[in-house]
Order: structure tokens, then sequence, then C-alpha cells
């Protein structure tokens, strides 16, 4: 007990507490982090993960498809512009008179 009381410290103190100290965060870090990993196999490798942009399409798979009756549209002309036959706008459309098309109807189309 030196002067006023102070307790004479040895120089290798003063680093060996913050040492410590970060020791145990990187030690706590490394474990958390470990554990909070999602893409580790049970092997403990790491799978292989690419992002891609998802594909842009216009409508879904099985997505219905309408067409919208406009004044002086006929089923022929409505299949020959989609590509196909009146025979298949019958069977998608039950219960509509190929002869009472009106504007604004919506027909279902392939």
């Amino acid at each position: 007990m030196g002067r006023l009381g102070l307790v004479i410290r040895r120089p290798w103190a003063r680093y060996l507490a913050p040492a410590l100290f970060l020791l145990a965060v990187t030690a706590i870090v490394l474990v958390v982090r470990a554990e909070l990993r999602s893409d580790e196999g049970p092997a403990g490798t790491v799978a292989a993960t690419t992002r891609t942009a998802p594909a842009k399409r216009s409508k879904p798979p099985g997505a219905k498809r309408f067409y919208l009756i406009r004044s002086g549209d006929t089923l022929g002309a409505i299949a020959a512009q989609r590509g196909t036959t009146v025979a298949v706008l019958l069977r998608l459309n039950p219960g509509v008179e190929p002869t009472t098309l009106r504007p604004g109807q919506r027909l279902r189309v392939p």
C-alpha cells in the first residue's frame, strides 16, 4: 500500500480483462450463428444455394382465359383468331348458343 492507498497493478492485467471479454463475445457469437444457420445440411456441409429471379409468366398454368364478345363477332372468327376450332370453343362453353352471341358476353378460350 503505497501512495494514498492505491493498489499497484501489473501492466499485463490491464490487457487481460478486455482480451477475455472479446474472447467470450466471439465464442457466443459463433455459437449463436451456428444455431441460426438454416442452410447447413445434416453432415455440417453448407448446401449450395443459388438465387434466381422468378420466371415471368403472363398466366399461371391452368388459368382460365376469356374473350369478351364484341359486336359482329362469330364463333368461327374467334376460333380462327385464337387458332382453335368452333368445336373446342363449344366444349369449353357449354350452354352458349353460337347464333345468339351478345356484345359484352365472356367466352372461355383455350
